[in-house]
């Protein structure tokens, strides 16, 4: 036996009207009684996550989420093969925008010769939704784009011989799915993923809001090798599992986060000679090649002048009494990979290896590289002054061969040459 009209209406009234399951009759249980929830199902991917975009009053033309369908763009529909002839037709596209958005929303319908939809729209060929007074109205389903003759009878007084039916109304081209805007991404239980190649995940806060991540635990940035990198951008950021080091795009090239020193960036050190001293205790641990000594002005050489064992700075031969000693520590912060020493402007630094390892150290003054300095050479590109110093004070140097000098007592340049002082002409 079949399902009786009022227990059908019976379901539909529990399920809508109080989103829970039928489990008897209505005369045993009226639907407050029923205890099972069962609210209808909206699926998550086919939600108007733009509708808010909508206006209220349909637009004259295509605008925004909103596709105008009128004239010679109105939908010319198939009839429905499968339902009685000429009582169901088709747009074939579905997401047409019901009236609950604004009177004006509700479609138009029109009968009229096929093929012809730019003339279809003439209020001779309309038929109107309450119908003619005939029994003979229509329902028009909004979310499948399905027109239905409901009345008992067909639109009284129109022939369908030749004809189709037009509908002209709008339809939303919004985004659809949970959330806002999803557009080209797809959310799979904790992952979202990008569905157009190379396109960009953009995280953009209101204002000046800004993007935390809200964790005791860490982030992990992308890792790749150095092929792998991609097109820099400034600011981009990244862990290079080629050299073990995590690096940043500075706007021209890559270099390694914390490139530089960081912590107590340098310290200098001063002492004085006494003609006996040779170990002297610097304030932080530092290396031979990680120091630069200075004896009353002149840089010394490392290895054959002096060598550094943590804090300990010992020299060859005692400095002098008098000697005003300097040391400078670049490695008194914690280190990682100098590539640079710059003022705040940046047009005066020391530079290492400007390009991808050219091995070349470059000094820049005012924005002008003045010296480079490689494995064979050093050349400079101002003129050089080098110390000058009276007789009296060269001769209070711990001279080393290879120390030159301006003697301001015999206006001579001097080299210090086989244990003794020489003129340069």
């Amino acid at each position: 036996m079949a399902i009786t009209d009022s227990q059908k209406i019976d379901y539909l009234f529990k399920k809508v009207g109080y989103g829970a399951t039928k489990t008897d009759v209505n005369s045993n249980k009226l639907a407050p009684n029923e205890a099972i929830p069962s609210p209808a199902l909206i699926r998550g991917d086919v939600i108007w996550n733009q509708s808010d975009e909508i206006p209220s009053v349909k637009p004259g033309s295509t605008s925004g989420v909103v596709q105008i369908y009128t004239g010679a763009s109105s939908v010319e529909t198939t009839a429905d093969n499968t339902a009685t002839a000429n009582r169901t037709w088709k747009t074939g596209v579905t997401d047409w925008i019901p009236p609950q958005f604004g009177s004006t929303y509700l479609v138009n319908v029109y009968i009229h010769t096929s093929g012809d939809a730019a003339n279809s729209n003439s209020i001779s060929n309309r038929v109107f939704v309450t119908g003619s007074g005939n029994n003979d109205e229509w329902f028009f389903d909004y979310e499948s784009g399905v027109l239905n003759f409901i009345g008992t009878n067909l639109p009284d007084g129109k022939s369908f011989s030749g004809k189709s039916v037009y509908i002209e109304g709008a339809r939303y081209v919004g985004n659809k799915g949970m959330g806002g805007g999803t557009g080209a991404y797809t959310f799979t239980d904790n992952r979202m993923k990008t569905t157009t190649t190379n396109e960009e995940i953009i995280i953009e806060p209101a204002g000046t809001g800004y993007v935390a991540v809200d964790a005791t635990s860490g982030l992990i940035v992308p890792v790749g090798t150095t092929a792998q990198r991609p097109t820099g951008q400034a600011g981009m950021l990244r862990f290079s599992s080629t050299n073990s080091k995590l690096e940043i795009y500075n706007g021209g090239s890559w270099e390694n986060v914390g490139s530089g020193v960081t912590g107590s960036s340098t310290t200098r050190d001063t002492f004085n000679g006494d003609n006996s001293t040779t170990a002297f205790t610097l304030s932080a641990s530092a290396t031979t090649d990680s120091v630069f000594v200075s004896i009353n002005g002149t840089v010394q050489l490392g290895s054959d002048g002096y060598s550094v064992s943590g804090t300990t700075l010992t020299f060859t031969e005692a400095p002098v009494s008098g000697d005003k000693i300097q040391v400078q520590n670049i490695s008194s912060g914690t280190t990682t990979d100098v590539t640079q020493l710059k003022d705040a402007d940046s047009d005066t630094k020391i530079q290492v290896s400007e390009s991808a390892d050219d091995d070349t150290i470059r000094f820049d003054a005012a924005g002008t590289e003045v010296v480079t300095m490689t494995a064979s050479k050093t050349a400079f590109a101002t003129a050089v002054q080098l110390a000058s110093l009276t007789t009296t004070q060269r001769n209070a140097l711990s001279a080393a061969n290879g120390m030159v000098i301006y003697n301001t007592t015999t206006s001579k340049f001097q080299g210090y040459a086989g244990g003794s002082w020489v003129d340069f002409h």
